[in-house]
C-alpha cells in the first residue's frame, strides 16, 4: 500500500539502497533501433519530417540566415522532453522530467549559456531589451526593474511549468486507480475509460510541453543575437 501519494515519484528504489529510477533518462535510446542509423525506414522518414518541420521553424525564430546549427541544441532538447515524458506514462517506469534537479538543471544551464553570450557579445543589444519601445522617462527605472524580475525567474518558470505538468496528471491517474477496489463493474468500466482518455490527454501533454519548453528556450536564446 502506498504511504504517501507522492512516493510515485520517489527517485530511490530498495535495490542496495540505490537510485538505479534516474537511469529511465536513457531509456529513450531504445525508441532509435539500429536500422535508424543505418537504413532509411518509416521510422527514419517520420523522425526526420519531424526535425526538419523543428529545424525550419526554430530557425525563423534564431533569424538565422544560414545553418549553423545553433537549432539541433532545441531539437535535442525536445527529443530528451519527449522521449522522458513518454517514458513516464509507461508502468512502473521512472518519470525524471518530474523533478526539478532535471527540469531546472535543463532549463538553469540553457539560460545561463544565453545571458552570458549576450551581456558578453551583445551589451547594448542586452540594454535595450531591458527598456521596451515608447516607454515614458518616469518609468523607465520601473521597467528596468520588473523586466530583470522576468529575465531572473525564467528559468524557474521553465522548469516549473514542466514539473508541474508532468506531476498533475500522473497525480490523478494515481487517485483514480485507488479507488478500483471500491466500485462496482459497471462503475470500474467507466473508471477505466476515464483513464484510458486521461492517458490520450497526458500523451497530448507530453508532447505540447515538450514543445512549450523547446519554443521558449529558442525565444530566451534569440533576444541575446
Amino acid at each position: 500500500m502506498m504511504s504517501n501519494l507522492f512516493s510515485i515519484f520517489d527517485p530511490s528504489t530498495n535495490l542496495f539502497n540505490l537510485s538505479i529510477n534516474w537511469l529511465s533518462t536513457f531509456f529513450g535510446l531504445m525508441f532509435m533501433p539500429f536500422p535508424f542509423w543505418l537504413i532509411p525506414n518509416r521510422h527514419f522518414f517520420f523522425w526526420k519530417f519531424i526535425i526538419m518541420k523543428l529545424h525550419n521553424e526554430f530557425k525563423i525564430l534564431l533569424n538565422l540566415n544560414n545553418n549553423k546549427g545553433s537549432t539541433f541544441i532545441f531539437i535535442s532538447l525536445f527529443t530528451f522532453i519527449l522521449f522522458n515524458n513518454f517514458l513516464g506514462l509507461l508502468p512502473y517506469i521512472f518519470t525524471s522530467t518530474s523533478h526539478l534537479s532535471i527540469s531546472l538543471t535543463l532549463s538553469l544551464s540553457l539560460w545561463i549559456t544565453f545571458m552570458l553570450f549576450g551581456w558578453i557579445n551583445n551589451t547594448n543589444n542586452m540594454f535595450i531589451h531591458m527598456i521596451p519601445q515608447g516607454t515614458p522617462n518616469i518609468l523607465m527605472p520601473f521597467m528596468v526593474l520588473i523586466e530583470t524580475i522576468s529575465n531572473l525567474i525564467r528559468p524557474g518558470t521553465l522548469a516549473i511549468r514542466l514539473t508541474a505538468n508532468m506531476i498533475a496528471g500522473h497525480l490523478l491517474l494515481t487517485l483514480l486507480s485507488n479507488t478500483n477496489n471500491v466500485l462496482n463493474n459497471y462503475l470500474l468500466i467507466i473508471l477505466i475509460l476515464i483513464q484510458i482518455l486521461l492517458l490520450l490527454l497526458e500523451s497530448a501533454v507530453a508532447i505540447i510541453q515538450s514543445y512549450v519548453i523547446s519554443i521558449l528556450s529558442t525565444l530566451y536564446s534569440s533576444e541575446t543575437n
